[in-house]
C-alpha cells in the first residue's frame, strides 16, 4: 500500500530566529565562552526534509577536548558548583527550564530542521521534556543525602558511622541524534544536581539545539567550566572523551555496538559507564483489545519520530484472532503517518535524519522481501526531490530467523507476527539479545501483570507506548544497557557513595 495523497514536500522557510541561529559562527562552549576551535574542520548541518546543506558547526580537534576537559576538572576540584548552595544551584537549573520554555518555539524549530521531526512534534515532546528534565533534577539538588547507620558487629556507643553522597567528578556525556536537546537536558540535568561538572558531545548529524542550550545555560548562570558543549565526531572527539584520564564518567545514549566499545575504552582507567542502548522491542496484543483503540496505538508505537526510537515498538505480536483486524487497523493510518516536511504544520511524520539512515532502513527492508516477508503497507520511499523519507511500513509473513526481526532497524518499519498462547508469545518476545522496553495491550489488569512480570524489559507499557517521565528509572536488560537514566537511580548514577566511622 502506497501512500494515498500526493503530498508537497517542500520545506518551508525558517523562522529569523532559526536563521540567525544557523548562521552562527562555528565555535565551542567552553570554560564559560564560546572559543574558536584550534583546528579549522567543520561539519556540514543538512535539514534532512531537503537535503541541504544549510548551516557548520566545529570538528573538535584533540586539543579542543583537552581544553574542555581541564576546564571541567579544574571547575571540579574548586568546587565552584558542589559547594554552592543547594538552595542556589536548584534555582539556576529553574532558570534554565525557564529559558528554555521562553525559547520553545525556536527550540522546537530548530530541532526540526536539523533531525527532520515535525516541529509540532517537537513543541509537545522534546522541549517540554527538556524543560521537566531540569525542574524535575533541580529538586534532588538538596535531598540527596546519606544516612547514619548503626555498626552491626561492634558494641553501642563505640562509633559513629554515617555515609555521604559525593559527586562522581567529570562526566563526558556522548548523545545521540533523536533527540538531541531530550537527550542532553537527561544527561546534563542529573549531572548538575549531584554536583558534578561534564563535557556534553552532541551528534554530529544534529548539533543545532545542543549549542542553543549553551546560550541558555549561560545565561541562567552556571558557574564556567561546569558544562562545556563541545560537537565533532564520535569516533575522534568522542573517543577522545571516553579514553581521557581526567574523566571520572561516560554517560552514552546510542547503539550497542558502539557502547560496547566505549564500555571497552572506559575500562582501562575504570569510569563510571552508564549506558542506554539499542532495543527491539516487542509490543503484545491480547485477543480482548478494542481495535480501534490499538490499532492506532500500536501505529505510534513504531512511526512516532519515524521509528528513530530505541523503544520503537518494532516487533508486533498479535493474537491470531485478532491479529487480521490490527494490522489492517494499522494500515489505515497511511495518511496520518505519511512522511512530510518538518516544518510542515500538517505532519505527523518526518523524513528520516540523514541520506545514511534512508539507505540503511530502505536495505532492511529489501532484505526482508527477499527473505521473504510480504509489504501489508509502505515499504519504500515516496518520490520527492530532496529529503530522506521512507514509508511507514508493515512486514508480515516474517519469521524469527530474518535480520528485520532481529536486528535494530531504527525506521518507521514494523514486523508483524501471530500468536496462539500466552507462553508462546513471551518466549518469542524475550528471543532477542536487547531488552530495553515491551508493550502489552489488554483489557486484562491479570494477564497484563502476568506478561510484564515475565518479559525481559528494563520498561513495560500497558495500553500505551514510550511514555517517559523524569520521575521514572530508564534502563535496559541485557545488551540494551548498563545502569538506569532519570529518577532517583538516575541521579546516583553521578554521586560516589562515602563510609565515614569516627571512634568516640
Amino acid at each position: 500500500m502506497n501512500e494515498v495523497t500526493t503530498i508537497d514536500r517542500t520545506q518551508r522557510e525558517y523562522s529569523e530566529a532559526a536563521k540567525k541561529a544557523l548562521a552562527r559562527k562555528p565555535q565551542l562552549f567552553i570554560n564559560g565562552e564560546w572559543v574558536d576551535s584550534s583546528g579549522d574542520a567543520t561539519i556540514d548541518v543538512e535539514d534532512p526534509s531537503s537535503g541541504k546543506v544549510i548551516s557548520k558547526f566545529v570538528e573538535a580537534t584533540d586539543k579542543d577536548i583537552d581544553r574542555a576537559v581541564a576546564a571541567a576538572r579544574a571547575a571540579f576540584d574548586d568546587r565552584r558548583w558542589r559547594d554552592m548552595p543547594p538552595v542556589a544551584r536548584e534555582k539556576i537549573m529553574h532558570k534554565i527550564a525557564d529559558l528554555i520554555e521562553a525559547h520553545a518555539d525556536e527550540l522546537a524549530e530548530l530541532e526540526a530542521i536539523d533531525v527532520g521531526k515535525p516541529k509540532g512534534m517537537a513543541a509537545v515532546v522534546d522541549v517540554p521534556g527538556a524543560a521537566a528534565h531540569f525542574r524535575y533534577m533541580a529538586g534532588w539538588a538538596g535531598k540527596a543525602g546519606g544516612e547514619t547507620l548503626p555498626p552491626y558487629s561492634m558494641p553501642g556507643g563505640m562509633m559513629f558511622a554515617y555515609t555521604l553522597k559525593e559527586p562522581v567528578g567529570v562526566c563526558a556525556q556522548i548523545v545521540p541524534w533523536n533527540f538531541p536537546l531530550l537527550m542532553a537536558c537527561l544527561k546534563i540535568a542529573p549531572a548538575l544536581a549531584a554536583g558534578c561538572t561534564t563535557i556534553l558531545k552532541p551528534a554530529e548529524q544534529t548539533s543545532l539545539t545542543a549549542l542553543r542550550l549553551a546560550d541558555l545555560i549561560n545565561e541562567a548562570g552556571v558557574p564556567a567550566g561546569v558544562v562545556n558543549i563541545v560537537t565533532g565526531y564520535g569516533h575522534t572527539g568522542g573517543d577522545r572523551l571516553v579514553k581521557h584520564p581526567d574523566v571520572d564518567k561516560v554517560a552514552f545514549t546510542g547503539s550497542t555496538e558502539i557502547g560496547k566499545l566505549i564500555n571497552r575504552n572506559a575500562t582501562d582507567t575504570l569510569k563510571h559507564v552508564t549506558l542506554e542502548l539499542g532495543g527491539k522491542s516487542p509490543v503484545v496484543v491480547m485477543p480482548d483489545v478494542d481495535i480501534a483503540e490499538t490499532a492506532p496505538g500500536v501505529s505510534q508505537a513504531i512511526f512516532f519520530n519515524s521509528g528513530q526510537v530505541c523503544v520503537a515498538g518494532s516487533r508486533l505480536y498479535a493474537h491470531k484472532s485478532v491479529f487480521d483486524k490490527v494490522v489492517e487497523g494499522m494500515a489505515e493510518t497511511a495518511p496520518f503517518w505519511a512522511p512530510r516536511a518538518s516544518l510542515d504544520p500538517e505532519g505527523h511524520m518526518g523524513p528520516l535524519v540523514s541520506k545514511e539512515q534512508q539507505e540503511r532502513v530502505l536495505g532492511y527492508i529489501d532484505a526482508g522481501k527477499r527473505d521473504g516477508a510480504s509489504v501489508l503497507m509502505g515499504g519504500d520511499s515516496p518520490s520527492s526531490d530532496g529529503g530522506y523519507y521512507v514509508n511507514p511500513t508493515i512486514l508480515t509473513d516474517v519469521n524469527p530467523q530474518m535480520s528485520v526481526v532481529r536486528e535494530e532497524i531504527f525506521g518507521p518499519v514494523v514486523v508483524a507476527q501471530r500468536f496462539e498462547d500466552l507462553d508462546e508469545v513471551v518466549k518469542d518476545a524475550n528471543d532477542t539479545q536487547y531488552g530495553l522496553a515491551a508493550g502489552v495491550w489488554t483489557k486484562n489488569a491479570s494477564a497484563a501483570h502476568q506478561i510484564a512480570s515475565k518479559l525481559q524489559a528494563g520498561t513495560v507499557w500497558i495500553n500505551c507506548h514510550a511514555m517517559i517521565d523524569p520521575a521514572l528509572p530508564f534502563g535496559g536488560y541485557k545488551e540494551s544497557g548498563v545502569g538506569h537514566e532519570q529518577g532517583r537511580l538516575g541521579l546516583e548514577a553521578y554521586m560516589e557513595t562515602k563510609s565515614v566511622i569516627m571512634k568516640l
